[in-house]
């Protein structure tokens, strides 16, 4: 069945940002639309400081997505602290590397980061075993990170600094597209708490990463398109290339 429409499963991209779906969709004639399945609801400075967690005792902090990154430094603002400059940042990808910037200036700072999954980041990790590090991270997580660092035995915490939580959905009831595209188990949990008895139909399922492909087959739901792959780095090139093979004729 022919490709006509998508719904991208994260915010609608800001105006003027360029962004590769918009790009995919003029390419390929295609409606697409944006909405997050999850909303990110920060923890107050209040409610933190019961985790008795002293954000200056560490001298490296663990990011693993632009959530992360704005919920640390708005918890910074919060508690009233700036964190010194020696201070070391692992990033999960280069794009959250430069996202750093929003809050410092990272070409003054100490910033690594890995390809964008949580294995290659600890590939980077493990080259600074003297650090103390810091994971500030959501109420979800995956325990790839805090199970490779208790093996290898760094100094480590992690810290809840936002809860992840389905959005309300009830206004895509009746909303029908070709290809729903999704990033995180959460989305899945998201799509069944407003839709308890979504039914997948002719619809064509998108997921990236194997947690993601992994709630969506304990779902009993069929993934169409798989990211990241050997073809298809990237989610807009696996879209692209199911599309216009689905297209054709």
């Amino acid at each position: 069945m022919k490709v006509k429409s998508i719904l991208i499963s994260q915010p609608k991209p800001a105006e003027g940002e360029k962004s590769p779906y918009l790009e995919l969709a003029k390419k390929l004639n295609l409606k697409v639309d944006f909405r997050p399945f999850i909303t990110i609801d920060p923890i107050p400075a209040k409610e933190f400081k019961s985790q008795k967690t002293n954000l200056l005792d560490f001298t490296a902090i663990i990011l693993n997505s632009r959530n992360a990154v704005d919920n640390f430094f708005r918890l910074c603002g919060e508690v009233k602290i700036e964190m010194p400059p020696e201070t070391k940042y692992f990033c999960i990808n280069e794009g959250t590397a430069n996202y750093l910037q929003k809050y410092i200036q990272v070409r003054k700072r100490k910033v690594f980061h890995g390809k964008g999954t949580e294995t290659d980041l600890l590939d980077v990790i493990k080259n600074h075993p003297g650090e103390k590090y810091l994971f500030p991270c959501s109420n979800v997580r995956k325990d790839v990170i805090p199970a490779f660092m208790a093996k290898k035995k760094f100094a480590f915490k992690e810290a809840i600094i936002y809860n992840t939580n389905s959005a309300d959905l009830s206004d895509l009831s009746d909303v029908k597209y070709d290809i729903l595209v999704f990033f995180s188990p959460v989305d899945i949990k998201s799509l069944f708490d407003n839709f308890p008895h979504f039914e997948q139909d002719n619809t064509r399922i998108a997921a990236f990463g194997a947690a993601t492909g992994k709630a969506i087959e304990d779902a009993k739901l069929l993934t169409n398109i798989i990211a990241p792959t050997k073809e298809a780095p990237s989610m807009v090139m696996a879209l692209e290339q199911y599309i216009i093979k689905a297209n054709k004729g």
